[in-house]
């Protein structure tokens, strides 16, 4: 029996992301052509692989039996086509990275257009995602996160700055009108700007001095969904509404301008800088080994 390997592959990112539109962000496909892809290939082999609903689309049971199948096989393939792009100058093909805005702010730009420059035949899909995710259901190769939310058998490699900050800011006007506070504990009498993950927990403001370590739990006027909506925080601070608490990196333009002002800063809290990871069971792709290669070239070099 023919079947198109197009369609198998689409029939595989719905089946792993649960959502036609997801598979299509995924992708870079449209979620019409997904579905139609999908369509052919149910027709095809006489069986529903998937059970649609307005809200979800779950796999069958033959459709989990076929999507445990294939993905070894897909695997095999991918493993195969990167042989022969071991025999080009430089590699060449896609590399798909899933990261924290954080990161896509703070340590992709010092390192994308160097690599760029130095691999012309790759092309690089950046997908930015605050939760944490399984980088291959996902269709990465990679992703950036921080090792307390690193997986046991992913391999990590640094990447980026070693050591960050979390900083606390606001703006003259608001010091002005509510004083500076001198202690973390200070901020309860204070408006602070506030983020919630996507999970719906709020983002907790930690400090640590002298082996001390300070955690509040403030309230406020504003509070945003961390990643995406953080720079309506940073705008609010910087018009006077209330303290914010964010990477030092960050915020760092805005204290450098004099728009924020450093607050508490003998408190700032330290903290280990993120990793690239990704799954050691697997063959590393080619473009994913020149990433890598490129981002240790600074750390190995003289």
């Amino acid at each position: 029996m023919k079947v198109d390997l197009s369609d198998l592959n689409a029939f595989v990112v719905v089946a792993r992301a649960r959502s036609f539109r997801e598979g299509a962000r995924m992708s870079g496909s449209s979620a019409s052509s997904l579905s139609e892809a999908v369509r052919r290939l149910e027709a095809r082999l006489g069986v529903r692989l998937l059970n649609r609903t307005t809200r979800s689309v779950v796999p069958t049971d033959a459709g989990e039996g076929l999507l445990k199948r294939l993905d070894p096989a897909l695997v095999e393939m991918e493993a195969a086509l990167d042989v022969v792009n071991g025999y080009r100058d430089k590699p060449a093909g896609a590399l798909r990275l899933n990261v924290p805005l954080s990161a896509a702010r703070l340590v992709l730009p010092g390192i994308i257009p160097g690599f760029l420059a130095a691999y012309p035949d790759i092309r690089l899909e950046v997908m930015i995602e605050d939760r944490f995710v399984d980088v291959i259901a996902a269709g990465c190769d990679a992703g950036i996160r921080y090792d307390e939310r690193l997986e046991q058998d992913m391999i990590a490699v640094p990447i980026g700055p070693r050591f960050q900050r979390f900083a606390t800011a606001a703006s003259p006007a608001y010091l002005k009108r509510h004083g500076r506070p001198e202690h973390p504990r200070e901020l309860l009498a204070h408006a602070c700007l506030r983020g919630r993950f996507a999970s719906g927990a709020m983002t907790p403001w930690e400090f640590e001095r002298d082996g001390e370590v300070v955690r509040v739990e403030p309230t406020g006027p504003l509070i945003v969904q961390a990643g995406g909506a953080t720079e309506l925080a940073v705008d609010a601070a910087i018009a006077g509404t209330g303290i914010v608490y964010l990477f030092e990196d960050w915020l760092r333009p805005h204290l450098e301008s004099g728009a924020l002002e450093p607050l508490l800063e003998s408190w700032w809290q330290r903290f280990s800088g993120p990793f690239l990871y990704y799954p050691g069971r697997r063959l590393v792709p080619a473009p994913l080994r020149a990433f890598i290669d490129f981002i240790k070239a600074p750390a190995e070099g003289p």
